[in-house]
């Protein structure tokens, strides 16, 4: 026979580890990509190339 106050109490429960869940989940994903940045900065490598260093300007000839 089943407890109706168990399985009253299981579903409220269930319904507010849902949010829960959902934010440990999106913190645990930035967390990541902040640490990968980190490691690719760290290691001279990057996701999108930066600006290239400028060529050395001649002097006029004359």
């Amino acid at each position: 026979m089943k407890n109706p106050w168990m399985s009253m109490w299981l579903s409220a429960m269930n319904k507010a580890a849902g949010p829960a869940r959902g934010a440990v989940s999106a913190e645990m994903q930035r967390q990541q990509k902040a640490w990968m940045r980190d490691m690719q900065k760290a290691a001279g490598l990057s996701a999108t190339p930066g600006k290239k260093a400028s060529a050395k300007r001649r002097g006029k000839r004359g």
